[in-house]
């Protein structure tokens, strides 16, 4: 049950749960599948796309967390400084918003469509907000 289908814009990935990483963040996030939202391009963070998600409260604490995702890498940041929020790298991130550095819970990470994934960032930069779907397969 730790296999999930991304589909960012007109792109598809495989992925999987870092169910024993991370697994109250794998856990929460299950809940909520499937997960629909909009990424739009990293501010400070270097070449990433982000879900903003307010106040939306996960319950979990920092567990397998990172501030520099590598390409592929999806990350969860549960509040505090700054807003609940989901990034995922598809180039160098330094993850980071206008309070400072921060690090996100390493939950998920894309196991194939990897050679899509600088064009979706590309897309993302260039043409603008893109649909996400997270679903389990």
């Amino acid at each position: 049950m730790d296999d999930l289908r991304v589909t960012a814009g007109p792109f598809t990935f495989g992925a999987r749960f870092e169910s024993e990483l991370a697994p109250k963040t794998c856990a929460a996030f299950r809940k909520h599948l499937p997960f629909e939202s909009q990424v739009i391009h990293v501010r400070w963070s270097g070449e990433g796309v982000w879900i903003p998600l307010g106040d939306l409260a996960f319950g979990v604490d920092y567990e397998n967390h990172t501030s520099y995702p590598a390409p592929g890498q999806i990350i969860l940041y549960p509040g505090g400084i700054s807003e609940t929020e989901i990034l995922l790298g598809y180039g160098g991130v330094r993850f980071a918003s206008k309070m400072g550095q921060l690090a996100g819970n390493h939950f998920i990470t894309l196991t194939s469509g990897l050679e899509n994934l600088a064009a979706l960032g590309k897309m993302v930069l260039w043409q603008g907000t893109q649909k996400i779907v997270f679903e389990a397969v």
